[in-house]
């Protein structure tokens, strides 16, 4: 008996059965990820579907590790488990009970396992590509500050960059401070309550999505890259 059969056995599950709750898993993750613009799904959310009609406490993992080999073997996708990130913030510092409901939760993204050159040529959508810079520009910031922003000083770089708060008609990303709050949802920032001298403040921190290694190396190869051509640039000044 193979060690699959042998563990459904256990599991007292038939193939048959395990096969419908890993499709109902897969289908959920990717309807999921389009439907909230890759928001992170909540791994409570893909237990629940094995667990409204099956009681076994190890199924739900057993099925979430073969949705994700599935999702790799025939999507090309990885569903990666985010690493929770806690504010930094002292623990007399107040936040958001969602917010901090948002930090606690496991979770789990889809990413693509394509070379980067095969998905620019076949995955990209160009139509998301401001979104794409407007989300680097902002982690950027965020990782130049020391991982966290107060709002005020957040905002101060990207007027400069010509981004108002008030603009809810921009031409590419539309309301200005939606798109901020996408990045808060889609957990590249965590925003917490800070209680300072001047009363409570607001502070935009790096979160788990940006703290992963692919987008984290991302982040410091680009940086590296602008100090590298100021550098040269002010040398042949």
């Amino acid at each position: 008996m193979e060690d699959g059969d042998e563990g459904l056995s256990q599991l007292n599950i038939s193939v048959e059965e395990k096969d419908k709750l890993v499709g109902e898993v897969i289908r959920y993750v990717l309807f999921k990820t389009h439907q909230n613009s890759g928001c992170p799904i909540k791994r409570e959310e893909l237990t629940q579907i094995v667990t409204k009609n099956y009681r076994q406490r190890a199924l739900p993992a057993y099925v979430i590790n073969e949705a994700k080999q599935r999702l790799s073997s025939i999507f090309g996708l990885e569903l990666r488990e985010l690493q929770r990130s806690r504010p930094s913030a002292p623990t007399n510092q107040s936040r958001s009970l969602s917010q901090q409901n948002a930090a606690d939760a496991k979770s789990y993204v889809l990413i693509s396992q394509l070379p980067a050159d095969v998905y620019r040529k076949y995955v990209e959508d160009v139509n998301t590509a401001p979104v794409t810079g407007f989300t680097f520009v902002v982690i950027s910031i965020v990782h130049l500050a020391g991982g966290q922003i107060p709002e005020e000083n957040l905002w101060h770089h990207l007027n400069r960059m010509g981004l108002d708060e008030s603009d809810g008609s921009h031409p590419v990303l539309g309301n200005i401070k939606q798109a901020l709050e996408a990045l808060v949802q889609q957990r590249y920032l965590q925003k917490n309550k800070v209680n300072g001298p001047e009363g409570m403040t607001s502070v935009y921190e790096l979160a788990e999505r940006a703290l992963d290694g692919p987008v984290s190396d991302k982040v410091k190869e680009y940086i590296s890259q602008i100090v590298r051509k100021e550098t040269a640039f002010v040398e042949i000044d």
